[in-house]
């Protein structure tokens, strides 16, 4: 190969290794969750520690509309906002890490083993199952929500 053809490819690596970190480290004795998340680019970590901080606060927010007794207190807002907005997240997380992926693979130009790859791919996948876990929790939480004010407005 040529050196231009050589510096071509040593560059699309590169920058394929920069836009997703868990392409660039095939691990051979396996990758765990926390393998994933600790590959995971900076911005992709806000996103996966918000989906998570937001489905724990979501069931502070619940715990906390019950110990307030018959008083209706706020939060309701904050778990409509994540049970519709949490999978949103999730999702355009994934969408962002499959496609700096797939634009890293496009600049490198040949075959990447699927070994490569596959920490990518996890953690895309761990940011859609994050999004639908904060998702989940919030529709719970929401339902929670609801059928006690439905019962402190109808009851009294």
């Amino acid at each position: 190969m040529s050196d231009l053809r050589v510096c071509r490819v040593s560059v699309a690596i590169l920058l394929t290794a920069l836009a997703v970190p868990g392409a660039a480290i095939a691990a051979p004795s396996g990758i765990t969750l926390g393998d994933v998340f600790g590959d995971a680019a900076p911005s992709v970590k806000l996103v996966m520690l918000l989906l998570v901080v937001g489905a724990l606060s979501a069931l502070i927010v619940t715990v906390l509309k019950f110990a307030s007794g018959r008083r209706l207190s706020g939060g309701s807002a904050y778990v409509s906002a994540l049970r519709l907005g949490g999978p949103l997240l999730g999702l355009v997380g994934a969408m962002y890490v499959l496609l700096m992926g797939f634009i890293g693979m496009a600049n490198v130009g040949e075959p990447i083993p699927m070994a490569v790859l596959a920490p990518g791919y996890a953690e895309a996948a761990l940011l859609f199952l994050l999004g639908l876990l904060a998702g989940v929790v919030g529709v719970i939480c929401h339902w929670i929500i609801e059928a006690r004010i439905d019962r402190t407005v109808l009851g009294s």
